[in-house]
């Protein structure tokens, strides 16, 4: 395993960490919790959770998993400014969280989710969340006051040059780092650690292997070359996986220990290949989720991604909109894409700015189409 001090706190962390969104729910707390400890078997030290994450169970399963594991080990969780918008709030959280997680100290806590300046400066307003991380912080609950940013790499660079936070967590990964490299690159050269999230594109690389073969070298697969491209790069303190099996533990362990950074060439051929609307691609956080009129806004837009990734026609999406609307995930939904009445608590929440409402009502015409 490959360890890489954090910024400037002295902290060595594993190149690869455990990204705690995305636990098998069909599994049990205890088995969810020992694929944590074998991954801590095979040199991870980063775990990373929030509150809210796997239907609330994130945090308890790390909880259960630290109980049964040597205390060498770095915790990562958050709280979301609108969220926890008084210093009051935001000391409670991490109170809470601290006693889910059964340990005496969140060495790395996130304010969470800024998604524009708004939410930063909601966050730093006095007697706000942060005036409260800081107080944590002096009560030894908090090691490190760290954020995490779905904004454009100015903004990223704006708020580090503020001088509060001793690293960032960010977006990043071999499909859209044309675009978001200026954001780490600037963090890196500064001396802040760098997390990096969604490094398989929430999933659309596994999913898109046939299509995406260009990404990897001989012999490598796509979802090995993306794996690479994070973990390998200095610039990249830590890179997030969302585990399920232990195999894939497995694979990113060696790939830290093996693989090679990308070369500036190799980087040039990949810019060639990949199209201009790759960082516009639905990574399927979820997070908009909670449609007052019950569309399924994130399965719908994973479906779109196939326009936006490989230029698909129209025909071609009626065809696979129809096949997934009768068998496959919008099956069960119940709303559909023509009930949107634009009220905007999508794209509020989405932390990507995608234009979702435009893609509704595009998808809303396909529909009408199959009738």
């Amino acid at each position: 395993m490959i360890y890489r001090e954090y910024g400037k706190t002295g902290k060595l962390v594993s190149a690869v960490g455990f990204g705690g969104m995305r636990f098998d729910l069909s599994k049990s707390d205890e088995e969810n919790a020992e694929l944590v400890r074998y991954a801590s078997s095979k040199g991870i030290n980063y775990f990373d959770t929030a509150p809210g994450y796997c239907d609330d169970r994130s945090e308890k399963i790390f909880g259960i998993a630290f109980k049964n594991m040597p205390k060498s080990f770095y915790v990562s969780t958050k709280g979301m400014p609108i969220q926890y918008d008084t210093k009051e709030k935001a000391k409670e959280a991490v109170k809470k969280s601290l006693k889910t997680l059964g340990v005496d100290k969140i060495n790395f806590y996130h304010v969470w989710c800024l998604r524009k300046m708004s939410h930063y400066e909601l966050a730093m307003k006095p007697g706000g969340q942060y005036e409260g991380l800081l107080e944590c912080k002096e009560e030894g609950l908090i090691d490190h006051i760290v954020f995490s940013s779905h904004q454009p790499g100015h903004e990223v660079k704006e708020i580090l040059q503020g001088g509060k936070f001793e690293g960032v967590l960010l977006g990043v990964n071999i499909l859209n780092f044309p675009y978001r490299w200026d954001g780490v690159v600037s963090a890196y050269d500064s001396g802040y650690g760098v997390v990096a999230m969604n490094p398989l594109g929430g999933g659309m690389i596994p999913k898109h292997e046939k299509e995406l073969r260009f990404l990897g070298s001989k012999g490598e697969t796509p979802t090995e070359a993306a794996l690479r491209f994070n973990i390998a790069s200095p610039q990249i303190t830590v890179t997030l996986n969302g585990f399920t099996t232990k195999e894939q533990i497995d694979m990113a362990c060696r790939i830290a220990d093996e693989g090679s950074s990308f070369t500036e060439n190799d980087l040039e051929k990949i810019k060639n290949n990949l199209g201009e609307n790759m960082n516009a691609v639905c990574t399927g956080c979820g997070y908009c989720w909670d449609c007052p009129m019950k569309i399924p806004v994130p399965a719908y837009m994973q479906f779109y991604n196939d326009k936006q990734m490989f230029g698909k026609s129209d025909e071609e999406m009626k065809k696979e909109l129809k096949r997934i609307s009768e068998w496959g995930f919008l099956a069960v939904r119940k709303g559909s894409a023509k009930d949107c009445i634009k009220c905007g608590k999508c794209e509020e929440a989405c932390t990507q700015h995608l234009p979702i409402i435009k893609r509704l009502e595009e998808i809303a015409k396909w529909e009408r189409c199959l009738k």
